[in-house]
C-alpha cells in the first residue's frame, strides 16, 4: 500500500513542504495530498500593496504542482482527529474526511484582534487576502483629507502605514505603536525609518496603548484619541484554532509543539511547520511567526519524513536568522541585518537599494513554493517497507 501523507494548508509553508516531498520519494510508494481552499498560491507578505490596489502575478497551483504528483484537494479544514489519524474536510461535494498515515500541519495563522474592543466590527486586516481586499475596497471610498489608522508597530504595521501613506497621500496617515518607533532595530535603521515616515507624512504615536476602536478612530490607554475613519489592525498573528481542539500537544497559543525536526512531541506521525509550529531556534529561543522561518522549516520537516520513510539518515539543520526586510512603500526599503537568534546588528541597507532587496526576497520566496527542491539531487529514494511512522520521537538523530 502506498503511504498516504496528508499536507494541510499551502501557504509558503505547506506547499514549499508538499513539493519537496514529491521530489524527495517516488510516486509508486506514496500519495500527497494538499488541502486547501484556494485554487492558487496567495504571496502574504504582498497583502500591503493589495490593500493599496496592486494587482499581483496569478500564481495557480495546477501550474505549480503540474506533474509532480501532488494532488490538490480544494477544501476547508474543519477538524484533525490525531488518534484516528483523519482530518475532516469540506469542499465543493460538502464534507469528507482523509485519512493519513503522515500529517503536515501547516495551517498558518490569521489576524488577533487581541480582544480589545470594537476591533471584530470597526477594524480591518491584513492577514488575508480577502481582509486585503476589504482594505482596498475601504481604502479606494476614502475622501482627499480621511484619515487612516495603522495600529502596531511591527514589521506588518509599517509596511502597511507607509504603503498607504505612499500610494494615497491625500490621505491623513497615522501609525500607532506599543513601544519606540522601531525599538528592536539598529540605530541606523531606526534613524532611516524616522526619516521615511516623517516624508511620507505619517503621523507616529509611540507608546501607544490601543484599548479600544469605534467607527471615527482608536483610544489609548493614555487617554489618546486618533481619529481614523478606516482602522487597519496589524499588532499580531493568532494560531489556527483547529490543533488546540484536537488531541495534540499545544503551547497556551495553541501551536504544536514539535521538535527539531518539526515533528509533533506528542504524536510523531504528526509534523506542523510555520506560524502553527512551535520550534526553538539558537540561543533556545521560539523561532518567530514568519516567512523567514516557515520555509526552512518545511524544508526540514520534509527531508525528516522522506529520511524516516527510506531508512535514511534524519538530517539535523540548525534554522537561524540573517535579516529582516521591510518595504517602506515601493521606493524605499530597509534591511535590518541580525544575529542568528533574530538581534539586530549595527549593519542595515536602506533606500531604493534596499527596496530592491526587499522585492527581490519576496520574489525568490513566491519562486522557491514553485521551485522547492533547487540544489537538491534529483534522485528519489524508495521507501522501506516498515511501519517507520510508528517510531518516537526519541529516534529524531539515528
Amino acid at each position: 500500500m502506498q503511504h498516504r501523507i496528508v499536507v494541510l494548508g499551502a501557504g509558503y509553508t505547506g506547499a514549499t513542504a508538499a513539493g519537496r516531498l514529491a521530489k524527495r520519494l517516488h510516486r509508486e510508494d506514496v500519495t500527497i495530498t494538499l488541502v486547501n481552499p484556494e485554487p492558487d498560491f496567495v504571496e502574504r507578505v504582498r497583502m500591503h500593496q493589495v490593500a493599496t490596489g496592486q494587482d499581483l502575478k496569478p500564481r495557480p497551483f495546477s501550474e505549480m504542482f503540474a506533474g509532480t504528483g501532488v494532488e490538490l484537494k480544494l477544501a476547508k479544514v474543519t477538524a484533525v482527529d490525531a488518534d484516528r489519524r483523519t482530518v475532516a474536510v469540506t469542499g465543493a461535494d460538502g464534507p469528507a474526511e482523509l485519512a493519513y498515515d503522515t500529517l503536515v500541519y501547516a495551517l498558518g495563522s490569521g489576524w488577533n484582534g487581541g480582544d480589545v474592543p470594537g476591533t471584530a466590527v470597526h477594524a480591518d486586516e491584513l492577514a488575508s487576502r480577502p481582509g486585503a481586499l476589504r482594505l482596498r475596497d475601504r481604502l479606494a471610498e476614502l475622501d482627499a483629507g480621511k484619515p487612516v489608522a495603522v495600529v502596531g508597530g511591527g514589521l506588518t504595521g509599517l509596511e502597511a502605514a507607509t504603503e498607504i501613506a505612499e500610494a494615497r497621500p491625500d490621505l491623513n496617515v497615522s501609525l500607532a505603536a506599543h513601544g519606540a518607533l522601531g525599538d528592536w532595530l539598529s540605530e541606523k535603521g531606526r534613524a532611516h525609518l524616522r526619516k521615511v515616515t516623517d516624508r511620507l507624512g505619517i503621523e507616529v504615536h509611540e507608546h501607544a496603548e490601543v484599548t479600544a476602536v469605534t467607527a471615527d478612530g482608536v483610544t489609548t490607554a493614555d487617554g489618546r484619541t486618533v481619529p481614523a475613519a478606516v482602522t487597519v489592525w496589524t499588532t499580531g498573528f493568532a494560531v489556527h484554532p483547529i490543533a488546540r481542539a484536537a488531541t495534540l500537544e499545544v503551547t497556551e497559543r495553541g501551536q504544536i509543539v514539535v521538535d527539531s525536526t518539526m515533528r509533533s512531541v506528542s504524536h510523531p506521525d504528526v509534523y506542523a511547520v510555520g506560524d502553527a509550529a512551535m520550534a526553538i531556534g539558537p540561543q533556545d529561543k521560539p523561532l518567530r511567526m514568519s516567512c523567514a522561518s516557515g520555509v526552512p522549516m518545511a524544508w526540514q520537516a520534509a527531508d525528516a519524513i522522506a529520511a524516516r520513510l527510506t531508512g535514511a539518515k534524519v538530517p539535523q539543520v540548525s534554522i537561524r536568522y540573517f535579516q529582516q526586510c521591510v518595504s517602506l512603500g515601493r521606493r524605499e526599503g530597509l534591511i535590518q541585518f541580525v544575529t542568528a537568534d533574530d538581534r539586530a546588528v549595527d549593519r542595515a541597507l536602506t533606500g531604493r537599494v534596499a527596496a530592491l532587496y526587499k522585492e527581490l526576497i519576496c520574489k525568490g520566496a513566491a519562486w522557491g513554493v514553485a521551485n522547492p527542491t533547487v540544489g537538491m539531487p534529483s534522485r528519489r529514494r524508495r521507501v522501506v517497507r516498515q511501519e517507520t511512522q510508528d517510531l518516537a520521537p526519541a529516534e529524531a538523530t539515528a
